[in-house]
């Protein structure tokens, strides 16, 4: 099962979407994401996935225009934040997101998280959104399966794909499956468990086998099942490092060892907690 940073997936709607990107959550705005994205597009990701909430998309643009790379070949996500939800204000939201990366579309627009009253609105802009080519692909981030299957019932266009935590203490497989029984593709935040991958004995193990990181293990464990991963980093050098993680491959018995890693833990809010009866 080989994988390159032009390794794609099909979304939904036919849209090809990069299965590895690079995740600019709590990369601040200014030269600290500015060269991020530009050491990234330098190393050959071609997928940069952002939020209004992180509050980097001005310098996230600046990169792209200068990166010499055309606007066409680069992937490029962005998020409608909980106070933008709404019919009007998250076109008006979107709109904002355009002017501060510099682009007339984007790739991929995700509802950040789930507001139970705000569902339906909030939703009708992004189909309409869709349909006036403003954006590619539409989609959710934080979504179980019970908001998926409440979004379901009132959207016309169902979401293409669900961002939501996942790495190996938090699998959520009946999400997973009901994902893709659903056509909705897969992508995991947090992919590197924040940073806590070398506390894991048997990423350690595994990646001591390869001759490389637990990181790595765990991005390429995600990626032989299936879910686009954008892992987060700043520097240059784990940048390009995280890309190894194409460059392996792991077996049944690997896989099968860090499937049975699972404890159901979370590392981030539940999304029940933060946002839907808000």
């Amino acid at each position: 099962m080989g994988f390159s940073l032009e390794s794609t997936i099909a979304l939904a709607n036919g849209v090809q979407m990069p299965r590895f990107g690079l995740g600019t959550y709590k990369s601040n705005e200014g030269r600290q994401v500015y060269d991020a994205v530009t050491f990234a597009l330098d190393a050959g990701y071609r997928s940069i996935d952002t939020a209004s909430l992180y509050g980097n998309e001005r310098s996230i643009g600046a990169a792209l225009g200068a990166s010499g790379v055309c606007r066409e070949d680069v992937f490029l996500t962005s998020k409608v934040w909980n106070n933008e939800q709404g019919y009007d204000q998250t076109l008006a939201a979107l709109d904002a997101s355009l002017e501060r990366l510099d682009t007339t579309y984007l790739d991929l627009y995700l509802v950040h998280w789930p507001i139970k009253r705000l569902l339906q609105p909030t939703w009708r802009a992004m189909e309409d959104a869709l349909g006036q080519g403003k954006v590619r692909a539409i989609g959710v981030c934080n979504f179980m399966q019970h908001h998926l299957e409440a979004l379901l019932e009132v959207a016309e266009v169902a979401p293409m794909l669900d961002q939501y935590e996942l790495h190996p203490w938090l699998q959520q497989p009946s999400l997973r499956r009901f994902c893709k029984s659903n056509g909705i593709a897969v992508e995991a935040w947090a992919p590197l468990m924040r940073g806590r991958v070398g506390e894991v004995p048997e990423l350690v193990g595994i990646a001591d086998q390869h001759g490389v990181s637990p990181a790595q293990v765990s991005l390429r464990w995600l990626l032989q099942s299936d879910v686009v991963v954008i892992p987060k980093s700043v520097h240059a050098e784990r940048i390009r490092a995280n890309a190894g993680a194409l460059d392996f491959l792991l077996s049944q018995a690997e896989t099968a060892a860090i499937d049975s890693l699972d404890r159901g833990e979370r590392l981030g809010r539940d999304p029940d907690d933060l946002a839907w009866n808000s």
